[in-house]
């Protein structure tokens, strides 16, 4: 009984945001002004008339530079607490630590040369 008293004041934060959110929601509705028009409902990109198909083909490149990013995000993600938790380490726990981040530096790396290799940073 006593781990359900410990989530009632989290069920209360999101009854309260939840209940928050739709008030706003219905208030908006039933207040807010309602004039449409031609130029309102119309397509608006950028302020430049949008031209040619939504669903228009994105270069091959385009995916291979967000895998490269998302590589070094995740690398830096992963890095940043293990180096803080660094000063903790001793003995084996330190050798272990180590070997544990160069095998992950190493599948990185191999993941970083498959993309030089297939020309990712080419911008020709």
């Amino acid at each position: 009984m006593y781990m359900l008293e410990t989530y009632v004041p989290i069920l209360i934060l999101m009854s309260g945001a939840v209940a928050f959110a739709v008030i706003n929601v219905i208030v908006s509705r039933i207040l807010g002004p309602r004039m449409p028009n031609p130029e309102k409902l119309s397509t608006y990109e950028s302020g430049v008339e949008p031209y040619g198909s939504a669903h228009s083909k994105f270069s091959v490149k385009y995916y291979m530079v967000a895998m490269l990013f998302i590589l070094f995000d995740i690398e830096i993600v992963f890095m940043y607490p293990w180096a803080v938790a660094f000063k903790s380490f001793d003995g084996v726990l330190l050798t272990y630590a180590l070997i544990e981040m160069l095998v992950f530096i190493g599948l990185l790396l191999i993941g970083y040369f498959y993309m030089l290799r297939k020309g990712a940073l080419k911008w020709n």
